[in-house]
């Protein structure tokens, strides 16, 4: 893991982040190169995620292009890289695994690679 995704999953991790999985999607073409999905312990908790990620990563330099955030799901676009933290409900409805694993699928039966 480079040191950028493990920043991240350190600073989710240590605040309780739950279930922290991290998507390697560069080479299937898709919008970013790396998604990493959370799950927080409802709304409080996921905006305490994102202040703690802000401090941490824009001190080592990092830039958030955009944050969406709801009482149940933020999304921060990191330019090559999408950070979801997702309240449990959320996260189980959405099922953005299944989606990213079936995207690497696809992407292998296109390029004839099995």
């Amino acid at each position: 893991m480079d040191n950028r995704i493990e920043r991240i999953v350190t600073a989710l991790s240590d605040k309780k982040a739950e279930d922290i999985q991290v998507f390697d999607m560069s080479g299937k073409d898709y919008f970013v190169n790396t998604v990493i999905i959370a799950t927080t312990m409802g709304e409080r908790h996921g905006l305490s995620l994102l202040d703690h990620l802000k401090t941490e990563l824009k001190g080592a330099g990092e830039s958030f292009l955009n944050v969406d955030a709801d009482d149940n799901w933020t999304v921060i676009d990191m330019g090559d890289m999408l950070i979801h933290l997702m309240t449990p409900q959320y996260r189980q409805k959405y099922n953005l695994e299944t989606f990213l694993k079936e995207r690497e699928e696809e992407m292998k039966k296109v390029r004839g690679v099995e």
